[in-house]
């Protein structure tokens, strides 16, 4: 912002329009449903801006599920053709509307229907793993802050330490 380095969380960038730097507009609105339907919260929490944020940096520095799970860097290849195969679905499957253009309940329907690898011609990364990536992001971006551990009655504890010594 303004030439300096500024650290925000997810929902503060969203909050405060900062510009996306490897996904599209299209791409960061699909994810913003997607996530949404996923896990709700996701969209105000900033599961665009986060996931933007993690693949525009190294690999070796993301904190993204994609990581943990092995997927080959650069994370934006499979976070692209994930967004793009959830979308090309939702085209083939209803009448052209994309991903972010289904009702709720459509949205719910083509999402379940990914995570069972149930939807016919399907194109892209395994509908099941896309639905665990994705899942495990918003997740993360929902419920793995210290607002996110209060709103489930949990006290957020950055370290906890061991019983006894190892």
């Amino acid at each position: 912002m303004g030439g300096a380095e500024v650290l925000l969380t997810p929902r503060a960038a969203r909050a405060q329009g900062v510009a996306l730097r490897t996904l599209t507009a299209a791409q960061a609105a699909t994810l913003d449903a997607l996530g949404e339907t996923l896990v709700p919260g996701a969209r105000q929490a900033g599961i665009s801006h986060f996931i933007d944020q993690q693949i525009s940096i190294p690999a070796e520095e993301a904190l993204l599920e994609a990581r943990i799970l092995n997927v080959r860097p650069p994370y934006a290849n499979f976070y692209r053709a994930a967004l793009g195969a959830v979308d090309r679905a939702s085209q083939a499957l209803n009448n052209g509307r994309p991903f972010v253009e289904l009702s709720e309940a459509e949205q719910r329907s083509l999402v379940d229907n990914m995570r069972q690898n149930k939807v016919e011609g399907w194109q892209g990364p395994p509908g099941p793993f896309v639905y665990l990536v994705l899942r495990s992001d918003a997740v993360d971006v929902v419920y793995g802050t210290m607002d996110g551990y209060a709103a489930l009655g949990i006290p957020y504890r950055p370290h906890i330490a061991p019983s006894k010594r190892w």
